[in-house]
């Protein structure tokens, strides 16, 4: 499996920087956004699709379900893979059946991310 284009929505700059680090370092083209809208303005404006998106579940401008939805829709090839330290059965299980590969829990290991998004990208597109 080759380097993954990858798009990682979150508002909180600790995480959003320590999760591109890891990306990056493990050979991996990554894109930040800082909320909803730019992370749909860049989902809808790239001419290559995303890969995988790790989707922060709560947002300045979102903190419900809708940005998985609308990503979805614009490309559905896209694994999309939510983060949250909010999340509860319900709305894990609600993004699920919308389309997200998993959740994963806040605070996470960030080391684990590459190889958790690669083995969700190969789950989806084989």
């Amino acid at each position: 499996m080759g380097a993954l284009r990858v798009l990682v929505v979150d508002d909180e700059s600790l995480i959003r920087w320590a999760v591109t680090e890891t990306l990056t370092e493990a050979g991996h083209d990554v894109v930040q956004a800082t909320d909803a809208a730019t992370a749909l303005q860049a989902v809808g404006v790239t001419l290559k699709p995303f890969d995988v998106v790790l989707l922060d579940f709560r947002l300045p401008d979102s903190d419900d379900l809708s940005v998985l939805q609308r990503i979805l829709r614009l490309t559905p090839a896209t694994t999309v893979v939510m983060m949250t330290a909010h999340g509860t059965a319900e709305m894990m299980a609600d993004a699920k059946q919308l389309g997200a590969y998993d959740v994963i829990a806040k605070p996470f290991d960030v080391v684990s991310i590459p190889q958790v998004l690669v083995h969700a990208h190969q789950s989806k597109t084989h």
